[in-house]
């Protein structure tokens, strides 16, 4: 079949539009991740090496205790912070679906801190909850001389004072994404619910949440991702401490990377990193091929 000249001309130009991105991908994405795969393998310092050493900065990255306590750290950060959100999003999302008044304002409203910096959330959140001179400080002020709110300065409860900060900031883009799934939901299945007389919670938790399934796997994975590269909120609010009561991996990264002079090893801890993203997403992107598959064939 020959090709017609517009029709090679149309070609040419869609794949030289995705020229750039493909570079992009190609050299700067997996270019860096198999250069960071190569020097976490090696026995370099504050500059690359070629001195192979296998898998020796990997056993010492697990043999690092501050490495395990930020895996620590983050495995609590993670489950308390996509729970949170889930659960806050959701129910801001039923609440604006209900065509309340203002719903714009409101919208705008709730995902607006989604909109600021990670490092400007850290900055406000640590002045609210400074002893000295935040919430705890005002709440005194007004009478309650024995109240305290020292959280952010207690290492057993320092972690929990991050993730107010972040589900406040992050909940907005989880309505965002959840009320798009309800206002995508037909009206007649609550009509043929009002008419079996079925609670308005049981449609919500047996119907609703069901069809918000890809939804709800797409915020899923946003968060997950989120709570993974976590590093900016940890940073402007306690900079790891008290001590290395808050350090997170990609905190542990930076400081090795920077700090400390030991690229390797901070390597090392980026392709670990990685690893989970790409398990996170495996199982997503399997579902969806298998869902696309069951599509192509009907």
């Amino acid at each position: 079949m020959k090709i017609k000249p517009r029709q090679l001309l149309r070609q040419f130009t869609i794949w030289s539009a995705l020229l750039p991105m493909a570079t992009t991908v190609l050299v700067a994405y997996l270019g860096t991740v198999l250069w960071s795969l190569k020097v976490s393998m090696s026995n370099s310092r504050t500059f690359p090496s070629d001195e192979f050493v296998g898998l020796a900065q990997y056993e010492r990255l697990f043999d690092n205790e501050r490495w395990l306590l930020s895996l620590q750290n983050l495995a609590l950060y993670g489950v308390l912070f996509i729970v949170a959100c889930m659960v806050i999003g959701f129910l801001l999302a039923v609440f604006i679906d209900q065509k309340v008044m203002a719903e714009g304002a409101l919208r705008t409203i709730f995902l607006y801190p989604y909109a600021m910096s990670f490092v400007a959330t850290g900055l406000v959140w640590q002045w609210l909850l400074n002893p000295g001179n935040g919430i705890q400080q005002a709440v005194r002020q007004m009478g309650y001389e024995d109240f305290t709110f020292d959280w952010i300065i207690d290492q057993d409860k320092v972690m929990y004072t991050i993730v107010i900060a972040t589900v406040w900031q992050a909940s907005g883009l989880v309505m965002a994404m959840l009320l798009a799934g309800l206002r995508g939901i037909d009206d007649d299945i609550w009509k043929a619910a009002r008419i079996d007389g079925i609670p308005t919670w049981r449609v919500y938790v047996s119907v609703v949440l069901p069809m918000l399934g890809p939804s709800v796997a797409t915020v899923f994975v946003l968060l997950s991702t989120a709570v993974i590269k976590l590093f900016d909120a940890v940073a402007s609010m306690t900079q790891g401490g008290p001590g290395t009561a808050s350090e997170v991996p990609a905190k542990f990264i930076m400081d090795h990377l920077f700090g400390r002079a030991n690229i390797a090893l901070a390597s090392a801890g980026s392709i670990v990193l990685l690893l989970t993203v790409l398990i996170l997403l495996a199982p997503l992107l399997y579902a969806r091929s298998r869902a696309n598959g069951a599509g192509g064939t009907k």
